[in-house]
């Protein structure tokens, strides 16, 4: 792919001033981008923290780049993609001129994507080694509730695109608040397997904590040592002498634990619990692609 030299990439999400694994993700794929070397620029942009949407106005010189395209690294569209973003960039619609002469263009959320599809099959596979999908259920969770409707549309096209395919022996879209409920599973679900996947853009609260307990994984595994539950344990920010960095690795590796027992036995079934689909690397290749071809 051509560099091209007059044009940046600005990818906008939402942060959170709580969570710092929120921004981790499209931080990510910025740098994955940015390697690449595909436009002049790479930038991230946050609601919920810094640099904040209303600087990222700022950040392109326009006597050196010409057009910036805006993704937005959301699952689906909804009020910060229609309202928030928008207003805090200051766009007019998907194409918009600046008083300098910069084109910015707004390209859908990612979330829309065909390429989403294949990515949560890809999560579902990785997940499970191994695990015939016929004899397997996938259960794609999104948050539910009026607050959230769009992505909770999101999650059942998603499933009704797998079902389709004929792979798994159920595929289901289920929520956290609202029916088909996740906590539900094992009435939802006949089979011998089951892989959980959350539809979400990063893993915090509701990945490590919320939805592990509404499945009944969080408190599971009794054969790990005690031992190993000590090593994992979050040190007390009093006692610790390490670096900010170090600290915040430790934590990372204890919330990511949730994720690497698997599988979990419960009832003498099989659940595979994944990270949030947002964390796939193939994330930077769909953000590219919304930017490329974002309207002219």
């Amino acid at each position: 792919m051509t560099l091209r030299t007059d044009a940046a990439l600005l990818i906008v999400a939402h942060g959170s001033t709580v969570n710092p694994d929120s921004s981790a993700p499209t931080l990510a794929h910025a740098a994955e981008i940015r390697r690449r070397e595909i436009f002049a620029g790479v930038e991230s942009a946050f609601w919920k923290e810094e640099p904040s949407l209303r600087d990222a106005i700022f950040l392109f010189d326009p006597e050196l780049i010409r057009e910036v395209c805006v993704v937005p690294n959301f699952i689906s569209e909804g009020y910060f993609t229609q309202t928030v973003v928008p207003r805090e960039l200051d766009l007019n619609g998907r194409v918009t001129k600046r008083p300098n002469g910069q084109i910015w263009k707004y390209s859908e959320p990612v979330g829309n994507h065909p390429m989403m599809t294949e990515l949560l099959l890809k999560r579902a596979c990785e997940v499970a080694p191994g695990v015939s999908p016929g004899e397997t259920s996938l259960l794609i969770v999104a948050h539910g509730t009026d607050l959230n409707e769009n992505s909770a549309v999101a999650a059942k096209r998603e499933a009704e695109k797998i079902r389709a395919l004929g792979k798994y022996a159920t595929v289901l879209n289920v929520y956290m608040e609202e029916p088909p409920l996740v906590s539900d599973w094992r009435k939802l679900t006949k089979t011998r397997n089951v892989v959980v996947v959350p539809f979400f853009i990063s893993d915090g609260l509701h990945s490590y904590e919320d939805i592990p307990r509404l499945i009944g994984i969080s408190r599971s595994h009794p054969e790990r040592s005690e031992a190993k539950s000590k090593d994992l344990a979050v040190k007390p920010l009093g006692n610790f002498t390490g670096s900010l960095d170090s600290a915040r690795d430790d934590i990372g590796l204890a919330r990511g634990e949730v994720f690497r027992r698997n599988p979990y036995k419960i009832g003498g079934r099989s659940l595979f619990y994944a990270p949030s689909i947002g964390t796939d690397a193939g994330f930077a290749d769909i953000i590219v692609e919304q930017a490329l071809n974002a309207k002219s």
